[in-house]
């Protein structure tokens, strides 16, 4: 019989701590769920990496063939489901924001943000939330940013090129906790569900990896790999 092919995963690193870089090597929770994923289906494993700048062209990867899924704390979305179809979700969370504490003291949510300017990431799905927020005249302005220089925007909320940063709150989470004086002050702004992405129409590969995923939450993986990486918090 000939072997399965690989179960290739197309995801944004880093964003930890669904993805990331430790010592070279991936890891972070969807890498581990995904494995896990492949194992259960009798497969092997690969990453695809995804580079570009905006975070929605990662569905072109399904489009050409160039991967299976995607896994990339991806976040389940109308314009979305019109490029791929999602498996069962994972894991819920929401935006949050996360400023300065000692430059802008006073903010410490959503409606504190008149006349500031949010930091978002090109095609992430804090954009439509932050232009909302202005066009309702409670914030400034919106700064995007490539999808891989978040780094750049958190240093921003200290020299004043944005006022607040808006991503979801596992990874903001993680990516302040080593930076002075910057803090994730709100979270729950959103309710958005996490997914499994496979190109559409391909039901065959969703109920396969819905069925894994079924088998990993009996089994305790996938409670324990939340437990591990992902800031379980209510939001």
């Amino acid at each position: 019989m000939a072997a399965l092919p690989p179960l290739r995963i197309g995801a944004a690193l880093p964003d930890p701590p669904f993805e990331l870089y430790v010592d070279g090597a991936a890891t972070g929770f969807d890498i581990e769920f995904t494995q896990a994923i492949a194992r259960v289906l009798g497969r092997n494993w690969e990453l695809v990496p995804y580079e570009g700048t905006d975070f929605n062209g990662i569905f072109t990867m399904l489009d050409d063939n160039i991967v299976d899924c995607i896994a990339s704390g991806t976040t389940v979305t109308p314009g979305r489901r019109e490029r791929a179809d999602f498996c069962s979700a994972y894991f819920q969370s929401g935006q949050s924001i996360a400023v300065d504490t000692e430059r802008l003291p006073h903010v410490r949510g959503i409606d504190d943000l008149e006349g500031l300017t949010i930091g978002v990431q090109q095609g992430n799905t804090s954009q439509p939330i932050a232009n909302a927020l202005v066009a309702q005249g409670r914030a400034e302005a919106v700064r995007t940013y490539d999808y891989h220089d978040i780094g750049k925007a958190l240093d921003d909320l200290s020299s004043g090129g944005c006022d607040v940063v808006m991503k979801l709150a596992p990874v903001l989470t993680w990516l302040v906790r080593d930076r002075q004086n910057v803090d994730v002050v709100q979270r729950a702004i959103s309710h958005e569900e996490i997914a499994v992405a496979v190109r559409k129409g391909d039901g065959g590969l969703r109920g396969l990896i819905d069925g894994a995923q079924r088998d990993l939450t009996a089994d305790g993986t996938l409670a324990r790999l939340v437990e591990q990486w992902l800031d379980p918090r209510p939001t």
